[in-house]
């Protein structure tokens, strides 16, 4: 048994389970993974095997844990080892494991693998309470993500229940957890994790996955790329044949995509991942004597910077809870006109909500806002139409052109919203921003002079990127720890997964757009269709030489009426 009577917990005990994966070759990884990390903590442990491939690792502690502390940590840990079985610890009263010795219902018995001298030992020994606290650090970004997962439920049960429909009814209409949303296909790329009554072979689930990324734009270069680093899952499935299949079932994955799609896709390679679809100018266009050159948008960008930092920012701080937002869509139009190299943006409100993290009915709410609170920045100039969005002209306004001379250029790359701040907030997004970009390293006061943010707010979201590892505060300043990376920390904390489940929603809704367009929309009318020269349509009026001779006509037949 695994829980003391009153339900605490002396030694945790990780099950990697071969009945949740298709591969052994994943369970050894996961165990290799884990014990890398666990020896990174300053945590001994021991591991056995069982005969069908499974592995146990246990985690002896000095200090006994609660139950609910335990759980907590082994979900935490199977974020990192999806073979990792949790149920004994979500068990209060039956949890438990099979130790060494035991025999197995296969036949045979649970084998020791860590010597039994060692393992005597660390069992004698015990793990102290600061390894533990250090675990607990390493695992901050899982264990922030599986705490804003639960909020997420509760809030979802709870706006179920004050529906008006059923219960089934409104708990199938509320809005799904993060965890709800990855994708199926790149957890399997990332874990080899498949349901085997989907995928019945490792060959099948390869080519799902294949074909996945060639949908996706991918080359075969970045699948073999990845197959070293964050596609492991990938890897295990293919094992010792990847040298030799993968060119194989990679032409048959592109080959399939292309007959499914016959109109290439033009992917731009300066262009944002963000995107997910190529941008096409809305007609009509403003006539201009000359187009800006990118030397001159860059420069127009710079500037917009610098008249938002120091005008729009204050401005729309008055705007109450909507100036958060306003101040990143400001931020996410300037990335787009750096990007497109153009101050004529006809970017949709899916694209905008891509780059914020928001819905796009927010998003469109927010630029009718911004339109009339930018000081004549931003002006709509054309309303969107079928595939078109609305078209906005991005200006420095006359009034405004001598304060952004004056005024100094701030260090550093403008952003709308990194995926990791997806997780974190908005909050947290400007007030990083305002470390990362500040002249000197800012106190939380001049934090919160800066960005706006209440002092208590702002407070709160500092400590929880202090303890995922983002900050640091020195000398009661805050400074950024550059070793940290954004792009690996947002995929521990979900930011990635729910990232690229937004972009795959709208382009599904794109396309049901586009082919709603395309039974319903009415043709365009071309000149000839209304009108053909050879056919005599009408009666052209009388010339005036002939005008007395048919009024005489008209007369005569009156007459003889």
């Amino acid at each position: 048994m695994i829980h003391d009577i009153d339900g605490s917990v002396r030694t945790l005990c990780l099950d990697l389970d071969t009945s949740r994966t298709a591969r052994r070759a994943v369970v050894d990884a996961d165990a290799a993974r884990l014990g890398q990390l666990l020896t990174g903590a300053g945590l001994a442990f021991v591991e056995d095997r069982s005969p069908s491939g499974g592995r146990h690792l246990y985690i002896p502690l000095q200090e006994p844990i609660t139950a609910a502390d335990a759980r907590r940590l082994v979900e935490a840990l199977q974020l990192h080892a999806p073979s990792l079985d949790p149920n004994p610890h979500q068990n209060v009263t039956d949890g438990c494991i099979r130790v060494p010795g035991s025999p197995h219902k296969l036949g045979g018995h649970q084998m020791l693998i860590t010597p039994l001298t060692e393992a005597y030992s660390i069992l004698r020994r015990r793990n102290p309470a600061t390894a533990f606290a250090a675990l607990r650090q390493a695992l901050a970004p899982e264990l922030h993500r599986l705490e804003q997962d639960k909020r997420q439920q509760q809030r979802a049960a709870i706006a179920a229940l004050q529906s008006s429909d059923t219960l089934d009814r409104s708990t199938s209409s509320s809005t799904p957890s993060r965890a709800g949303t990855r994708s199926v296909l790149r957890s399997v790329a990332t874990t080899g994790v498949y349901d085997t009554n989907i995928y019945p072979s490792d060959s099948e689930a390869r080519m799902a996955v294949l074909n996945h990324f060639a949908g996706c734009g991918w080359t075969v270069d970045q699948v073999r790329t990845g197959m070293t680093d964050h596609l492991a899952g990938l890897a295990a499935l293919y094992g010792t044949k990847a040298a030799r299949l993968l060119p194989v079932e990679w032409a048959k994955a592109h080959a399939r995509i292309a007959a499914k799609t016959p109109a290439k896709r033009a992917w731009s390679r300066g262009a944002p991942i963000y995107n997910t679809s190529p941008t096409q100018l809305t007609p009509p266009r403003p006539t201009t004597d000359s187009t800006p050159s990118a030397a001159t948008i860059h420069q127009l960008v710079n500037d917009l910077e610098v008249i938002t930092y120091a005008i729009l920012d204050p401005h729309f701080d008055r705007q109450g809870r909507i100036g958060i937002s306003l101040k990143l869509l400001m931020r996410a139009v300037l990335g787009f006109m750096r990007t497109n190299e153009t101050n004529i943006l006809d970017v949709g409100c899916r694209s905008f909500a891509v780059a914020l993290g928001k819905d796009h009915v927010t998003v469109a709410r927010l630029l009718a806002t911004l339109e009339r609170e930018s000081r004549g920045i931003i002006t709509r100039i054309d309303r969107g139409r079928g595939r078109n969005a609305d078209t906005y002209a991005i200006d420095l306004p006359t009034d405004l052109e001598q304060h952004a001379r004056v005024l100094p250029w701030r260090k550093g790359k403008i952003y709308g919203i990194r995926p990791v701040f997806r997780a974190l907030g908005d909050v947290a997004a400007l007030a990083y921003e305002g470390i990362e970009r500040a002249r000197h390293s800012p106190t939380t006061i001049e934090l919160s002079r800066t960005t706006g943010i209440s002092r208590n707010t702002l407070s709160d979201n500092l400590a929880i990127m202090e303890n995922l590892g983002m900050i640091r505060r020195h000398h009661g300043a805050w400074q950024i720890i550059t070793t940290t990376n954004l792009r690996q920390l947002a995929e521990r904390l979900g930011a990635t997964a729910d990232y690229g489940a937004q972009i795959s929603r709208y382009r599904k809704e794109r396309a049901a757009w586009h082919a709603w367009l395309d039974r319903h929309l009415i043709p365009q009318l071309q000149e000839h269709d209304l009108h053909d020269p050879d056919v005599d349509e009408y009666w052209l009026p009388p010339a005036d030489d002939d005008l007395g001779h048919h009024l005489a006509l008209w007369n005569a037949n009156r007459t003889a009426a």
